[in-house]
């Protein structure tokens, strides 16, 4: 795939995400048509829902859940199209069988590595919960350890785990090997490794803007998608206005690119700077403004976490069971 990149786009520079068309040089049947359109209408109306409207939705925790439950929709979407094809897994090409299932085992490892990550952000954001009940009680031994805690907080946040380190890794996989297996014989085969590729492009965009959120760094792809997906154009703008927006968000220098955990590292530096390293007990009340700030941005940063993790969870289960049902067809066979 090529990874040049495109000259900045305004947001909404969409073409026409519902054209009708079918695989050059394919002939395929009117109805493995139809089936494959729809499938591709679904995909490119997911992707004009998930563009933001602008800059700052960009790695919000609405805009990252909204992108796992899209991401949800067509995993589910593309099981959908096998039962419609009728194609029992009997027969698949082997080369398909293997296409999918190494898909889905490192879709699992993705998933894995970025519950890790939401796992630590929760943990940490429980501590935040432990400062803010410590400033409760005007005591200058709990102010000294929170101003401690505070620098442990920002310390914390900012280590980088080895497994989203490993989840690039497995990302570079997926796009050294994004363009399938050419599908000769099958009319429905065809229509398989045709949506399986849309999928498959779509779950590397998502995965690699979580793994940028999370890394400290961007990792991101600028996969340049054939102009005979009728997707393709609306994926392109999407892909560019939000690769260009966190590389912009890393060129600044911020501390995160999550705008939740920006904000509150904000109220952190705030706090840290208004509680001296002798803190006496009556310093305790110009705090309390921003304590009540710091605690509720941390109970926003906590619901977020959670929905998100739900979503991501789902996700993973989604992968299993196509991943599981697979396998039990294979040994039936």
């Amino acid at each position: 795939m090529s990874h040049s990149q495109e000259p900045h786009r305004q947001f909404f520079p969409f073409g026409n995400p519902f054209r009708m068309r079918s695989p050059k040089g394919s002939n395929l049947p009117s109805k493995l048509v139809a089936i494959l359109n729809a499938f591709e209408r679904s995909l490119a109306e997911r992707l004009r829902k998930l563009h933001p409207s602008s800059k700052d939705d960009v790695l919000s925790l609405s805009w990252m859940i909204l992108a796992m439950e899209l991401l949800c929709e067509t995993h589910s979407d593309v099981k959908n199209l096998i039962k419609e094809l009728e194609l029992p897994v009997p027969d698949w090409n082997e080369k398909w069988i293997d296409v999918y299932l190494d898909i889905s085992v490192k879709l699992l490892d993705v998933c894995n590595a970025i519950s890790s990550e939401l796992s630590h952000l929760n943990q940490s954001n429980l501590m935040l919960r432990c400062m803010t009940h410590n400033l409760d009680s005007a005591e200058s031994k709990r102010l000294s350890r929170t101003r401690a805690s505070l620098e442990e907080w920002r310390l914390n946040i900012s280590t980088t785990s080895s497994r989203i380190k490993n989840c690039c890794v497995i990302l570079d996989s997926l796009v050294d090997s994004l363009d399938l297996p050419k599908v000769k014989n099958s009319a429905k085969g065809k229509v398989l490794m045709r949506a399986l590729y849309g999928v498959k492009v779509q779950t590397v965009f998502v995965c690699s803007v979580f793994a940028s959120a999370f890394l400290g760094s961007p990792k991101l792809f600028d996969l340049d998608i054939a102009d005979i997906y009728s997707w393709g154009q609306t994926f392109s703008s999407l892909q560019n206005d939000v690769n260009n927006e966190i590389r912009n968000i890393y060129t600044h220098g911020k501390f995160t690119p999550l705008k939740e955990l920006e904000a509150i590292d904000q109220c952190v530096g705030n706090l840290h700077q208004m509680i001296p390293k002798n803190p006496e007990v009556e310093e305790v009340q110009p705090l309390k403004n921003t304590v009540s700030e710091l605690g509720g941005k941390a109970e926003k940063l906590s619901e977020g976490l959670h929905l998100l993790t739900k979503e991501v969870d789902n996700f993973f289960q989604i992968v299993l069971a196509g991943r599981d049902a697979l396998l039990s067809n294979l040994r039936g066979c």
